[in-house]
């Protein structure tokens, strides 16, 4: 059994889910922590749930006292091209300033270590395929470039 735990930000979703059940098969103890805003509580089937919302830090801190928090993984993000065309502010907000939010308090738990879920639209229109990571990053859309901004912060 591993002893670090793994906070899994938006570990309700899709992605979260899985990946949180693969770190479960590989012994790692994880703790969700999710809004289920857009997340589905019967995904957290492995670990704990800590229903909070990035957007609070005062929540994101209650997390990290709870739990002896070693490392996150985010996965945490509104993803729809079309909504972040017709409501960037939505976008940035929940992208760029609530991953601020869960970065500082990371900063203030002395919790060093962090991945995060990105995505192939910081790319923009490719001027080859397959896209490698020398390719030059040029969003074309709010939610591609609320995932630079994160990546660059």
């Amino acid at each position: 059994m591993n002893d670090k735990l793994i906070l899994i930000v938006g570990g309700a979703g899709y992605i979260g889910s899985h990946v949180n059940k693969l770190l479960s098969r590989q012994g790692y103890k994880t703790v969700v922590f999710d809004n289920l805003s857009r997340g589905h509580e019967e995904f957290v089937k492995w670990g704990e749930l800590f229903c909070g919302d990035l957007s609070d830090k005062e929540q994101i801190r209650e997390c990290f006292r709870k739990y002896p928090i070693e490392a996150v993984m985010h996965f945490s993000a509104f993803a729809y091209v079309g909504e972040s065309v017709s409501d960037p502010a939505k976008y940035y907000v929940n992208n760029v300033v609530n991953t601020i939010n869960l970065l500082e308090v990371m900063r203030e738990f002395e919790v060093m270590s962090f991945i995060f879920s990105s995505s192939c639209a910081t790319y923009g229109i490719p001027e080859q395929t397959p896209i490698t990571e020398e390719h030059p990053q040029n969003p074309i859309n709010p939610y591609g470039r609320t995932k630079l901004m994160v990546e660059r912060y």
